[in-house]
């Protein structure tokens, strides 16, 4: 029988921003809600810990991105 990869056994990585965001709201929702039992509270919490790392990497990398644009220089957001 082949060996199944590690990666499959873990959740998926999210296919965007957006969808780790909202998974992570979710997952929220249902923390706070104090309905869990520990082990699922745990898990939850695991799985919000790497959402919210996947997030961040974005949210840096799009940061990234613009100081480029900017030549180097991040300015700050003004809404017109």
């Amino acid at each position: 029988m082949p060996k199944v990869p590690a990666a499959s056994a873990d959740p998926a990585a999210p296919a965007s921003y957006e969808a780790a965001l909202e998974e992570l709201e979710q997952l929220v929702a249902r923390i706070e809600s104090g309905q869990l039992p520990l082990e699922q509270l745990l898990a939850g919490y695991q799985r919000g810990a790497t959402l919210l790392a996947f997030c961040r990497e974005r949210l840096d990398a799009v940061e990234n991105q613009i100081k480029v644009l900017d030549a180097g220089v991040l300015k700050a957001w003004t809404q017109a």
